[in-house]
């Protein structure tokens, strides 16, 4: 089937004179979980990043650490997979005729990964000619009330404004939907894993807002009276809206603003390299914002309780990957306020979980044997917040060595949330941190110790994370994962999650948890903790103890009592 597909594509080249077309995981509005999953139409690869090439007679996907185990099992057989980090697709393809749809590409990711080769925009996306894709009527966007988000949509584009004023821009495309979510405070219906609506905005140094998007999506927000009618504008009118503007220039956001909304925008207005504020003003959540996020997180460590309860010492019977991911999400579901999942569930048993990115199905599934350990990362979108968080489960006694391996894990991952930020006050200086202990003894693993999240938004969002390369220097307020790992190829996963927080007190600025579940005691050398790293434990699992045993029947109250 992916074969026939590759042909049809190449069959393709000689009309539009190419010698190869790339192919993108996102889809136009640069979204995490697209819609429209053309990389996996034409791969087979089924993670949330990665990039292909289908040339005349080879086939590349590039992928970054994360996925590498998971494409070679996925793809491998018609694809050279490569790692991305470590080597550029420009580094491997030269001189050739690109094709490329202008809607899928920011200026910046062409040039970076296929400098040396020439690209030919072709404004017909060919995946599309070869699969179609069922786009399913989605609900209008709804409102986020002030007591939810803390602060009036007004209020956020007085900010805008002021920053375009300070950088002598008329207009600022929001092109990113979490941005435009997070401006207007709006939600909606477009994205399977975020409540994030598929739109665009177009800010004015005068406070005019335009939205783009479909007139059906806005019907409540113009109800409330939060646009007007004439201030939506439909995605095939954005040509004509940009011929009627006045001013001289505009900022776009090169993360998100394609090469084909930018070449509209650059005939007639002068663009400024200045990055979107909305991402900096949306990574600090206020009180309230955080406020929301302790009572979602309150409801998932519960759910996250009983399960760990539930599958170490209930489940007495043989259950596969997919049997204990669904039992999770049943165990979210007994809270009201629990919507979706925040991302696919990982849940790998063995050498499963050394796949960092894994995902099961009921046609790809592994029993759990109780000699494994199994790696659960998983989290939800409740009314109103946004949850990550990963567990690494045992069921019998495990080897030294493993052991070992988990027990430096967690020693960073106490690290992380320990951390002084007045000291050690960015991404690359923390990362540093959560690892040492694994490189002491010659570990680590291929991918960054902890991803922003978002307010009832994405599960991922920058500008901050914690990882060899982030300068960006952490704020009050901002959220982050915690979440150290190492992984042993075709052998086991170990990884221990929680969300955290940057809070001030007392003048020091250092980090609070969020999530609160238990952590795998059963896998810890305790030889190797130190008194403040035991002391940690202690007070970690008290506060879950007292958090959670009201709302748990005796038998688990009892299990939870006994990790204190």
């Amino acid at each position: 089937m992916i074969k026939n597909k590759i042909n049809i594509l190449r069959n393709k080249f000689n009309k539009y004179k190419i010698d190869g077309y790339i192919i993108p995981k996102n889809d136009d509005y640069f979204s995490e979980y697209a819609k429209n999953d053309r990389l996996r139409t034409i791969t087979k690869f089924s993670g949330s990043a990665g990039i292909a090439v289908i040339l005349k007679k080879n086939n590349y996907l590039f992928v970054d650490g994360r996925y590498t185990i998971q494409a070679q099992q996925e793809s491998s057989k018609k694809f050279n997979i490569i790692e991305i980090h470590k080597k550029l697709p420009h580094k491997i393809i030269k001189n050739y005729n690109l094709g490329y749809d202008p809607s899928l590409f920011t200026n910046n990711t062409l040039n970076k990964y296929f400098a040396h080769n020439r690209l030919v925009s072709i404004n017909q996306n060919l995946i599309d000619q070869i699969s179609t894709f069922n786009e399913k009527k989605t609900k209008p966007f709804y409102s986020l009330e002030k007591k939810i988000v803390g602060e009036t949509h007004q209020s956020k584009i007085s900010k805008v404004v002021k920053f375009l004023n300070s950088n002598k821009a008329d207009y600022l495309f929001v092109s990113a939907p979490e941005n435009v979510a997070w401006l207007l405070n709006i939600r909606g219906h477009d994205n399977p894993n975020s409540p994030i609506p598929n739109a665009r905005l177009i800010i004015h140094k005068n406070k005019k807002i335009y939205l783009i998007t479909e007139k059906t999506k806005a019907f409540n927000i113009i109800k409330e009276k939060k646009i007007k009618k004439n201030q939506i504008i439909n995605n095939n009118d954005f040509l004509t809206l940009i011929n009627q503007l006045s001013g001289g220039s505009f900022i776009i956001d090169d993360k998100t603003c394609s090469i084909f909304y930018e070449n509209i925008i650059k005939k007639r207005f002068k663009i400024l390299k200045v990055n979107d504020p909305i991402y900096k003003f949306k990574s600090i959540k206020n009180m309230y914002e955080i406020k929301h996020m302790i009572e979602a997180h309150k409801k998932d460590g519960l759910a996250l309780t009983k399960f760990i309860y539930w599958i170490k010492n209930v489940n007495k019977k043989s259950i596969t990957e997919v049997d204990a991911q669904n039992k999770l999400e049943k165990f979210r579901k007994l809270s009201k306020d629990y919507l979706f999942p925040s991302f696919n569930t990982i849940a790998g048993t063995g050498s499963n979980g050394a796949i960092v990115h894994y995902r099961a199905t009921s046609k790809i599934t592994k029993k759990i044997n109780k000699q494994d350990i199994f790696l659960v990362d998983s989290g939800g979108q409740y009314k109103y917040g946004t949850t990550d968080v990963t567990r690494t489960i045992c069921f019998t006694k495990q080897k030294k060595s493993i052991m070992n391996a988990y027990t430096n894990v967690l020693k960073g991952h106490i690290a992380v949330v320990q951390t002084n930020l007045n000291t050690f006050n960015t991404g690359k200086k923390i990362d540093i941190r959560a690892r040492k202990f694994l490189k002491k003894e010659g570990l680590d693993y291929a991918h960054g110790t902890g991803h922003g999240v978002g307010f009832f938004l994405n599960v991922h969002e920058g500008p901050q994370s914690i990882s060899k390369y982030n300068n960006i220097k952490i704020e009050e307020g901002m959220i982050l994962s915690n979440e150290p790992g190492y992984y042993k190829q075709n052998h086991f996963g170990i990884r221990i999650e929680n969300l955290i927080y940057a809070k001030q007190l007392n003048n020091k600025l250092s980090f609070e948890n969020l999530t609160f579940a238990p952590i795998e005691k059963d896998l810890i050398n305790y030889q190797l903790l130190n008194e403040s790293e035991k002391d940690y434990l202690f007070k970690y699992h008290l506060k879950i103890y007292s958090e959670y045993s009201s709302a748990l029947n005796k038998k688990e109250r009892k299990w939870l009592a006994s990790l204190i």
